[in-house]
């Protein structure tokens, strides 16, 4: 027997049937919610309380700490596939055999030509524009070059556009950077592994041959894979609500990289640097801006510690702690930022406050340092965040039109003015 839901308006009760998920997730189905109640709808800002579809893509349990990508537990992924894996995995919804994995590099590879009017528009933009701005108008110019709408339902047109956007994107990513700095831009090197690419591409100096640190390519291996889905967050959705208007996939996800530029989503690992930079020109004394994130009274908060969405400890966070102290002996960087960064995470995890509150430091605080001792620019965190969330957004822009989904367009609760008679300019 199927169990429902019953709602009382005005006196009047009307029944609602319940959706329960797999991981036995309860939500009221109120799609008939206007029609039998006479235009009554629920408000509910940020969708905090909202389903917005079913999704067989992610699941997260923000209360136990557990992220699952198709099933698969994070902390299995990240211990024993690569990024591609996860890339192909949440895409196309099972691992991918070895014969698979290496035809899906290949021809990622052989898509990672950019055209070279590409180049023009990278040079058209000043060199102090965010990268984030430059990363999510290339991603869009894109569609200029390939004006050719994909068609969701055919698998071949839907594998060839996959791969084109997985391979151009690390390309659009280490220009932006390059431009940044003020270095030529590089080609893809199809000899190498994603990976090993993606730095050579951002870091190789005219000149200079570029040795891989095999440290540093593990290390962002696992935070592409970290970043790579996140449930309905806030870019995400943008890119499904956006695909849902039969936008085009370039186009959507250029729509999920401006989302995810601002602070309070995927710009929050800047803002870690940022708020560590500030630390340090005031002194450096951790103690004391551990006390002020503590006073309710001072405007002072303390980034890149606690979740939105985990009441526990970041499972994210546990797995690259790990890679970010790696990387630091290994690479045995001076920098008086990172050392308030440890410093900063070793208070937090000793101190009752923060950990009766569960104010675990998250993943973007660990990103963050690992980005800065690689030499990544704190601008550039939020691209790199960008780069491993790709395959995600993919992902749920497929699942959204295959499930042939319809186009989003939330109610709003009016509290303007009631209907008023025009005044002409004389009468005002």
């Amino acid at each position: 027997m199927s169990q429902t839901a019953i709602i009382e308006i005005k006196g009047k009760k009307h029944e609602f049937p319940l959706i329960t998920g797999t991981e036995n997730e309860v939500a009221i189905d109120i799609k008939a919610l206007r029609g039998v109640t006479n235009g009554v709808t629920t408000i509910d800002p940020g969708y905090k309380n909202t389903g917005s579809c079913e999704s067989a893509i992610t699941f997260l349990n923000g209360e136990e700490g557990v992220l699952r990508y198709r099933g698969y537990s994070i902390e299995e992924l990240a211990e024993n596939a690569d990024f591609l894996e996860v890339a192909y995995l949440l895409i196309f919804g099972e691992l991918p055999d070895s014969e698979t994995l290496v035809k899906f590099e290949n021809d990622i590879k052989g898509q990672s030509m950019v055209d070279e009017e590409i180049k023009k528009i990278v040079d058209a933009f000043p060199k102090a524009a965010h990268p984030m701005g430059v990363l999510s108008s290339l991603t869009s110019a894109l569609t200029a070059f390939n004006p050719k709408s994909v068609d969701v339902d055919s698998e071949e047109d839907m594998y060839n556009a996959v791969v084109k956007i997985m391979g151009k994107f690390p390309v659009l990513v280490a220009w932006t950077m390059r431009k940044n700095q003020g270095l030529p831009f590089r080609y893809s090197d199809t000899s190498l592994g994603y990976i090993e690419n993606i730095l050579k591409m951002m870091f190789k100096k005219p000149g200079d041959k570029y040795i891989h640190n095999p440290i540093l390519v593990n290390a962002l291996d696992k935070l592409l894979i970290l970043h790579a889905d996140h449930e309905q967050n806030c870019s995400t959705s943008t890119v499904r609500i956006v695909g849902s208007s039969h936008a085009g996939l370039f186009a959507s996800l250029s729509a999920g990289i401006s989302a995810l530029w601002g602070p309070l989503h995927g710009g929050a690992n800047q803002a870690v640097l940022e708020m560590l930079e500030a630390i340090k020109e005031d002194g450096g004394d951790t103690k004391k801006y551990m006390a002020k994130a503590k006073d309710k009274s001072d405007p002072f908060r303390l980034m890149g510690f606690g979740h939105r969405v985990y009441k526990n400890f970041d499972p994210r966070a546990k797995i690259i702690k790990v890679a970010a102290e790696e990387v630091l002996n290994d690479l045995g960087v001076e920098d008086p930022i990172l050392d308030i960064a440890r410093g900063l995470a070793k208070e937090a995890l000793a101190d009752e406050y923060f950990v009766s509150r569960k104010l675990y430091p998250n993943v973007d605080f660990y990103s963050g340092i690992i980005y800065r001792a690689m030499g990544i620019p704190t601008e550039m965190f939020t691209v790199m965040f960008a780069l491993g969330r790709l395959p995600g957004w993919i992902a749920q822009w497929k699942e959204m039109r295959l499930r042939k989904e319809p186009i989003g367009r939330p109610r709003q609760i009016y509290i303007g003015e009631n209907l008023r008679t025009f005044k002409s300019i004389n009468n005002r």
